[in-house]
């Protein structure tokens, strides 16, 4: 299958419905492929906000994007928290028997007080320990930081130069939500602890927006070269060693395989750091170094915007924002336009060719991996 449009909005905390932010980037991505929607012969939507039926009071959601969109293709939805993206563009693969298919996201995550916010991401975890234990995902994620830094010799200042790189970038990306707005390296490592060792800094910014992928036989100038995808248990100290995502290993290890290519291949990653410590197990999860050696990257500056290896050149989640289901798709976004040299001042050099977008829901409990090339 082959890419003919993408569309994002920019990530923000504006208080449009899911469905606008949905439309907006969907409008944006048939506009790109210069499509009419109604060429569209199938429809895969990924949304998590108000799944409950409480914010907007809406569960049908296929329906009202029948109507959004005043189609009556089929319109298939598929939440997987924050993985939803990267799982609702893997199944739209599937679809051999359609030409063109639109996958689109739209998440209007921050609505609530916060405390009602996180008490829904909560859900998410594991239910009989980890809910009620209150180990919300800063928690978990800050106690395998903890057993990787005893177990490798990582360090606090390995994650502050990882949230330091994708905040430089993020100021070079009009849609990030830290668009223009400089954070120091001093400032990352002196921001308030939210789960010991994990500082604010090293967490992801929750916010609202949307995404959208037009899916096409007809050939383009992008190719999905491999695509992957992965489950692990949800307890995420049931596994043997909780630092290493298996989930992200085989999805990883199956796009490599259909792409026929191997990690050293790829020349720009979008990779899903929703706290700086995944960005830097992905690095090994992924292929880019050994078991242990992750930091290395980033002390290099490999992964830098001008390395070898540009991770992350949109900001991540870490500075661009993280609206749940909306991830997936925002990496492809940005991972199509750098294929497509139209990044302006964040553009990766030497005219990258094959890129890689890397999906999570949860600790590592599901795993999306693609593969694009630039024909």
């Amino acid at each position: 299958m082959f890419i003919k449009g993408v569309g994002m909005t920019k990530f923000d905390y504006s208080q449009k419905p899911w469905w606008q932010f949905a439309f907006e980037a969907a409008r944006e991505a048939l506009e790109n492929a210069k499509m009419k929607i109604s060429q569209i012969e199938a429809i895969v939507f990924t949304g998590m906000s108000s799944c409950d039926g409480y914010s907007e009071h809406q569960t049908h959601k296929i329906s009202l994007l029948s109507d959004l969109f005043k189609t009556n293709v089929p319109i298939i939805e598929t939440p997987s928290v924050c993985a939803g993206g990267g799982v609702a563009l893997w199944i739209a693969l599937q679809l051999e028997k359609f030409k063109n298919i639109l996958v689109v996201a739209g998440e209007k995550l921050v609505d609530n007080k916060s405390e009602m916010t996180t008490h829904w991401i909560l859900s998410a975890a594991e239910r009989v320990i980890e809910q009620v234990e209150g180990m919300l995902f800063p928690v978990q994620n800050a106690l395998v930081w903890q057993q990787y830094m005893l177990k490798y010799g990582a360090t606090m200042d390995d994650l502050a130069l990882i949230a330091y790189k994708n905040h430089q970038n993020a100021t070079l990306n009009p849609k990030a939500y830290y668009y223009q707005r400089q954070v120091s390296l001093e400032d990352i490592k002196n921001s308030p602890i939210v789960a010991f060792p994990f500082r604010l800094m090293d967490c992801s910014l929750s916010v609202n927006g949307g995404a959208a992928v037009i899916l096409s036989k007809e050939e383009t100038d992008i190719e999905v070269l491999g695509s992957g995808f992965a489950t692990d248990y949800l307890l995420t100290f049931g596994r043997k060693e909780p630092w290493h995502f298996q989930a992200t290993k085989l999805a990883a290890e199956q796009a490599y395989q259909e792409a026929r290519i191997k990690p050293e291949d790829i020349d720009v990653a979008e990779v899903h750091d929703a706290f700086t410590s995944v960005e830097l197990f992905s690095y090994e999860d992924l292929g880019f170094a050994e078991n242990g050696k992750g930091a290395e990257l980033i002390r290099s500056g490999k992964v830098n915007l001008n390395g070898q290896l540009p991770i992350n050149p949109s900001g991540g989640l870490k500075a661009k924002g993280h609206p749940i289901s909306v991830t997936g798709l925002a990496q492809v976004y940005e991972i199509v336009n750098q294929l497509r040299g139209n990044c302006g001042a964040r553009q990766v050099k030497g005219n990258p060719k094959i890129g890689l977008c890397h999906n999570i829901g949860g600790t590592g409990g599901s795993v999306t991996c693609h593969i694009l090339r630039r024909r």
